[in-house]
């Protein structure tokens, strides 16, 4: 079976052939760092961080490409409110998403390009436009003239006039047509700006991820992908001024992650229900957090709530009571992915059956009789949980976890108190050992009395 792939720009699942298969290119839009990423930015964090391990899986090699935008007018608005410089503001917010994307078990992607770092290719791609009449120059500006591309909105798949009419379109004298975009702008010399044939100036949103994904990927490569927000402008304008730039086509597969909603309602910090990713590490393993995330096809609206993370606490620590039963065992065919979970994501990454299958050979390993049996279920389980960026933790510390600011039992005190259990039985002393379950068993420890041993987790 072929990986399938639901593309936006033909609004059905495709077979995907990558241009050349021994170097498959993916580009996914990146954070703008002016503030800590909220439970929207994580998702197609989470999403195309599975489809990187997928393509890793299936291709020899895989060249991903997420960008920082570290130039945009709310960095500097931020900035000035925090009175802090932009570059002070800038690193330490994309230090914070380093640190969240790591928390959520997602790898780092190949080549992460700066904005900033690339402003001279703008210049270039933007000189080039306006050589090829897809350009024009007012007021210190440079747009990009829409009426020049006859097939502007094919990606969204709307006209010209509803895609002005459904969205905040910026209205300013000096546009030639009310769609038409900003290529170039002036900077004032308290603003960042950089010297152009223009003027001192810097560049709009949308040129920036033309330039970086050209400049590594190639004007033509194999997948684009971020939000369903970002579909129309963003998108729909990369497209058309890397197309009419280059006059080749752009990207071949588009992959977009549906909205995101917290507890039924759309998320809102008037509404109260704004969370960062920061926000919900304070209450859950990055891992439960992730779970929550793929238990619903990336394609689709998800929503946030706080009963889908406990249920995903839960069905994690059902994971990981398979491989604590089996710790001293060697998995064998970790590297193999198995067939029912391979065939899940490739078609179009349905995670939410990949994550079915996960608990299928979770029972698998439960039921194994033999050492043998029980290694091949165990490299199973692992390899499974691998290619979704679960069961990455160290069992006993995944067992071990406390949130922030916890004023409970340390695992110092419930450790003494497991052994004061322990000798207490051997003493027949069954009163106390039931009175401290009855204590642990408050502090939210659950004990698992076994053969000649007692192990213990924290409940959710």
């Amino acid at each position: 079976m072929p990986l399938m792939l639901y593309n936006t720009m033909s609004r059905r699942k495709e077979a995907f052939q990558p241009l050349d298969p021994d170097r498959v290119g993916m580009y996914v839009c990146g954070p703008t760092v002016y503030d800590c990423a909220h439970i929207g930015n994580a998702r197609p964090v989470i999403v195309f961080d599975v489809l990187y391990r997928l393509l890793k899986r299936l291709y020899p090699n895989v060249v991903y490409v997420r960008n920082i935008t570290d130039v945009d007018d709310k960095i500097n608005a931020r900035a000035r409110d925090n009175d802090e410089t932009i570059g002070e503001l800038t690193a330490r917010t994309t230090q914070a998403f380093h640190q969240d994307a790591a928390a959520l078990n997602t790898l780092p992607p190949d080549i992460e390009p700066r904005a900033t770092a690339h402003i001279g290719h703008m210049v270039t791609m933007i000189q080039t436009l306006l050589a090829k009449g897809h350009a024009y120059e007012a007021e210190g500006h440079v747009l990009f003239s829409v009426p020049s591309m006859p097939d502007y909105g094919r990606l969204s798949g709307r006209s010209q006039d509803e895609l002005i009419a459904g969205a905040r379109v910026e209205v300013a004298p000096y546009k030639k047509d009310p769609a038409d975009f900003v290529l170039w702008k002036p900077s004032p010399g308290d603003l960042p700006g950089w010297d152009s044939p223009w003027g001192r100036g810097r560049p709009g949103w949308h040129i920036e991820c033309s330039a970086m994904s050209s400049e590594y990927l190639g004007v033509t490569f194999d997948i684009h992908g971020g939000g369903q927000d970002l579909v129309f402008p963003h998108h729909e304008n990369e497209l058309a001024q890397s197309v009419c730039a280059h006059g080749q086509p752009f990207a071949r597969y588009w992959l977009h992650n549906g909205y995101l909603m917290v507890e039924g309602e759309k998320m809102s910090k008037s509404l109260g229900n704004f969370f960062t990713v920061r926000d919900l590490l304070d209450q859950a393993p990055g891992e439960a957090i992730r779970l929550t995330m793929l238990t619903t096809h990336y394609h689709q609206p998800f929503d946030w709530t706080a009963e889908g993370l406990r249920q995903s606490r839960t069905a994690l620590d059902r994971l990981y009571l398979a491989l604590r039963g089996v710790a001293g065992i060697r998995p064998e065919g970790r590297d193999e992915l198995p067939v029912d979970v391979l065939a899940a994501l490739k078609d179009d990454i349905n995670t939410p059956m990949a994550i079915a299958h996960l608990h299928e050979l979770a029972t698998q390993l439960n039921k194994a009789v033999t050492t043998a049996e029980k290694a091949r279920c165990k490299g199973a389980l692992l390899a499974a949980g691998d290619v979704l960026g679960l069961l990455q933790q160290d069992v006993e510390a995944w067992f071990r976890w406390t949130p922030t600011g916890s004023s409970g039992l340390d695992d110092a005190a419930v450790e003494a108190l497991v052994q004061r259990r322990i000798d207490a039985r051997k003493a027949k002393d069954f009163a106390e050992a039931d009175r401290i379950r009855q204590e642990l068993a408050d502090a939210g420890i659950v004990l698992e009395d076994g053969a000649g041993s007692t192990a213990w987790r924290r409940g959710c």
